[in-house]
């Protein structure tokens, strides 16, 4: 498969990559190599494979849920800088219009 540098021209804008054009000229035969390397691969007997996600089968490691009394409003807003009622009061950083 020949890739040209206008293709390359067109990846790199798709990466938002600003490439000179001896980088272009450059980056062709790479790719072409890359993309020769990767027909080699679909060939590869994966019929039999299962789709996998992982490599090593993975159990959850976390422990079980436990209820546990919560820290109370009145130590959790003690050193707080700005509050509002039971709430922290924060500058705002969305602008709504």
């Amino acid at each position: 498969m020949e890739i040209s540098p206008k293709e390359v021209e067109y990846l790199a804008q798709l990466c938002r990559l600003e490439l000179t054009p001896e980088e272009l000229k450059l980056f062709a035969p790479q790719i072409k190599e890359i993309l020769s390397y990767v027909e080699i691969l679909k060939s590869a007997p994966t019929h039999n494979t299962p789709p996998t996600t992982h490599v090593l089968s993975l159990a959850n490691v976390y422990r079980e849920d436990q209820i546990r009394p919560s820290l109370d409003t009145e130590k959790a807003l003690a050193n707080a800088p700005a509050r509002e009622g039971p709430f922290f009061k924060v500058p705002k950083v969305i602008d709504a219009s």
